[in-house]
């Protein structure tokens, strides 16, 4: 990192320069074989990827937690999201709708005072993750790169005093196409703790074998491509159709999973 470089500035107040907060760590590759769908299969490394952020969408902060799986989707590496829990309601529903991304309600506080980081993400009453550590200074930014992410777009058949069968609109996989570059990346020392939750199942289903990094980063947006893709298989997709809130974690008629 040359010595001349500066740190994001902006404006006092404007969220618009405010780091993501990034932590991957390692899982079982059979743990998230579980939880993708039949023609998404499971990355070269079996990491969960958490993105802690407050960024204004489109005018107003949303505060929000990603959590995406690393999988491949017709030979391109990528990542499985599970869901975006997010503070700002208006966003939800149109996001499901219109591009199957699997944004859910949830209550965030991400904050930093010097050095100093922490975040802690909450769902129907349930504490699911924290995280707390330091800045370690500056790191080399990363060089830019394209991430690809998949969301799932379905309309199961209206069902009304029966079960639910068939499609109105069967399961496609939507490809999230998003280039990066760095403004500014800082290293963060501190532990990632996952909590029991019936809501955002991270620590049964998606256990935490070793942290692998964490840090701040200011993305440069440099193109973004929201397309629909193929079809999935639509019997072999059914069990996978019924998903806690507005998430991707297997549930039943929108909650979690019974027993």
């Amino acid at each position: 990192m040359s010595e001349t470089a500066q740190a994001p500035q902006g404006n006092t107040g404007d969220i618009i320069n405010w780091p993501m907060l990034k932590v991957h760590y390692r899982t079982d590759p059979e743990a998230i074989a579980a939880l993708l769908p039949p023609g998404i299969t499971v990355g070269s490394e079996p990491n969960v990827n958490l993105t802690v952020y407050n960024f204004p969408v489109p005018d107003v902060p949303e505060y929000g937690v990603v959590t995406t799986v690393n999988a491949d989707f017709n030979g391109i590496a990528g990542e499985y999201t599970l869901g975006y829990g997010i503070d700002q309601e208006s966003a939800i529903f149109i996001s499901q709708e219109m591009n199957g991304q699997p944004k859910y309600p949830a209550i965030i506080d991400f904050h930093r005072i010097g050095p100093m980081v922490r975040a802690r993400c909450t769902h129907q009453g349930y504490t699911f993750l924290e995280f707390e550590g330091m800045s370690d200074g500056p790191v080399d930014p990363m060089e830019e790169f394209v991430q690809n992410e998949w969301w799932i777009k379905s309309s199961r058949a209206v069902s009304i005093g029966g079960p639910a069968t068939g499609y109105d609109f069967p399961p496609h996989v939507v490809h999230v196409a998003s280039k990066y570059g760095t403004a500014w990346q800082e290293s963060v020392s501190g532990q990632l703790v996952l909590r029991d939750s019936p809501w955002d199942p991270l620590s049964t289903k998606l256990p935490m074998r070793e942290q692998l990094s964490a840090y701040l980063w200011w993305p440069i947006f440099l193109d973004r491509t929201v397309t629909l893709s193929d079809p999935l298989d639509p019997e072999a997709f059914l069990p996978f159709a019924d998903t806690i809130s507005g998430s991707r974690w297997p549930g039943e008629n929108g909650a979690p999973p019974r027993g």
